[in-house]
């Protein structure tokens, strides 16, 4: 097994579940600070920004790093906007999401347009209502650029797997029968930019994740060799139907060792 320079991490079921800690995993990111391989958090969560998901793990799970380590689909779907309304100058956007999405996107000039925005980008709202959706799906049927931040179908919680992003952004395409531009995992674009950021080609890093149809098939579309742990949503039946595998497997984060991979 080769030596890799850098990981690319998933959050939600591979490092916690919600509220619940994943000690395991905590040993593991230590483990890559001792030995001071760069890491980066490539989370879908679209909720927060990347000062609260610092303060989530320092808070309530033990595990201490900086916003450098963090880069979620919020920022992605941010950045991905961005260049694309660099090249119009057109920076209107309705949200359906909440405030983590909404920062990023002020952040980058964009203002929001309840009748006739640019762009409606879907991520995960908890609020949610049926007049949000409507306001969506009325203005993409009206012209507006469709864009999800992630195709999540579920996120693993302290109470089980919950709807993720993908859930919502599903609704909407039923309604207005068009499909989205997607942004964050499966997609490539937060794997390319994360190791952009970190300065590593795609050949030196590994992607980390517990969920085969967003982590692992980001790392297959980026070029990244992947590592799915078994703590979250995929499970061992429904990985071995798949046609491309991922590089390496482990039932939880203490079995890779960062010199010789996995552990029996």
């Amino acid at each position: 097994m080769k030596k890799y320079q850098a990981y690319l991490i998933d959050l939600d079921g591979t490092i916690y579940a919600g509220s619940k800690r994943y000690p395991k995993a905590k040993a593991f990111v230590e483990r890559l600070q001792a030995a001071h391989v760069p890491f980066k958090f490539v989370t879908n969560n679209t909720t927060k920004l990347p000062v609260d998901v610092v303060a989530n793990l320092a808070d309530n799970h033990d595990i201490h790093v900086t916003t450098d380590n963090v880069y979620t689909a919020g920022l992605a779907t941010a950045d991905f906007l961005d260049h694309r309304a660099g090249q119009t100058g057109k920076r209107t956007v309705y949200v359906v999401g909440e405030i983590g999405l909404k920062q990023a996107l002020a952040a980058k000039g964009f203002t929001v347009d309840e009748d006739h925005p640019e762009y409606v980008v879907v991520g995960l709202d908890s609020d949610v209502t049926y007049e949000k959706f409507a306001k969506a799906i009325l203005a993409i049927r009206s012209g507006s650029t469709f864009i999800g931040t992630n195709s999540d179908s579920n996120i693993p919680k302290a109470r089980g797997l919950m709807p993720g992003a993908g859930a919502l952004v599903d609704m909407v395409r039923y309604a207005t029968q068009q499909d989205p531009i997607f942004v964050g995992k499966p997609e490539p674009i937060i794997l390319n930019n994360s190791l952009a950021q970190l300065g590593i080609a795609a050949d030196q890093a590994l992607m980390v994740g517990d969920n085969y149809q967003t982590d692992i098939l980001a790392g297959i579309h980026a070029g990244v060799d992947t590592l799915l742990t078994y703590t979250g949503v995929s499970t061992p039946a429904q990985v071995t139907q798949q046609a491309i595998q991922p590089t390496y497997t482990v039932p939880d984060l203490a079995h890779w060792d960062l010199e010789a991979g996995p552990i029996d």
